[in-house]
C-alpha cells in the first residue's frame, strides 16, 4: 500500500508540473502543459520516448497516433497488451508535448524536465529489466551515448547487455532509415520481441 500510496503522490506532482507553462505558451501552438505518462507499479518493461505529439496531447494517452501502430508492431504486442500498465511502463524523457517552432516541426523534449523528474520517477520502479531507448534524447540519458541515433543502435548488443535496447523512432518519417538498414527487422526485432514476450509472461 505504501509503494502505491508513493505513486499516486508521484502522479500528481507531474500533473501539477507547469514549469514549462510559459516557454509552451510562446511556442506556435500556444498550448497548456498536459503531462502524458502510463504507468503503475511492477511494471517490468520501460518504454522511454521522446515525448508526446500533438495527437498524444489531445488523447491523453501515450502513442495514440502512426508511431505507436509501429511501436507495438515492433514489440509483437496488441493494444490491449501494450497498454498494460501492470506490465509495461511508458515515461517519456519529458511528460508534454513541447509544441512546433514557426516551420511547424516538432520542438525537441524540453531538458528540464528529465532534470527536474527523470530521476524520480526511474526509482519508483525498481522492478523494470528492460528499457526501452527510443529516439536520441532517450539513448543519450539512458546510455550516455553522444553519437547518433544510427550508431547507437547499430551498438544494440552492448546496451541490450546492460538492460537498455536503444531504437530508433518509431515516426513514419524513418521509413527511408529501416529500408536502409534491414539488419533492424532481420536480427533486432527478433530479439526484442523474444524479450518482450518473456516480460510479458512473467508472472502470469
Amino acid at each position: 500500500m505504501a509503494e502505491r500510496a508513493g505513486i499516486a503522490d508521484l502522479e500528481a506532482r507531474l500533473l501539477a508540473c507547469r514549469l514549462c507553462a510559459h516557454s509552451f505558451a510562446a511556442t506556435a501552438t500556444a498550448h497548456a502543459p498536459r503531462p502524458v505518462f502510463w504507468h503503475a507499479t511492477g511494471a517490468r518493461l520501460l518504454i522511454a520516448g521522446q515525448a508526446p505529439g500533438a495527437r498524444v496531447h489531445a488523447s491523453g494517452k501515450p502513442f495514440t497516433d502512426p508511431s505507436g501502430v509501429r511501436l507495438r508492431e515492433w514489440l509483437g504486442l496488441d493494444e490491449a497488451r501494450f497498454y498494460d500498465r501492470t506490465r509495461i511502463a511508458i515515461l517519456p524523457m519529458a511528460f508534454c508535448f513541447p509544441g512546433y517552432n514557426a516551420k511547424g516541426s516538432d520542438l525537441p523534449p524540453p531538458p528540464i524536465c528529465a532534470a527536474t523528474w527523470r530521476a524520480e520517477v526511474l526509482a519508483a520502479h525498481p522492478q523494470v529489466q528492460l528499457t526501452l531507448a527510443v529516439g536520441g534524447a532517450a539513448i543519450r540519458w539512458h546510455l550516455g551515448h553522444r553519437g547518433s541515433v544510427s550508431a547507437a543502435v547499430a551498438m544494440w548488443r552492448d546496451g541490450l547487455a546492460r538492460g537498455i535496447l536503444p531504437l530508433p523512432h518509431p515516426s513514419w518519417r524513418n521509413t527511408g532509415w529501416l529500408n536502409r538498414n534491414p539488419w533492424f527487422a532481420a536480427e533486432l526485432l527478433p530479439v526484442l520481441r523474444d524479450r518482450v514476450r518473456l516480460l510479458m509472461e512473467e508472472g502470469t
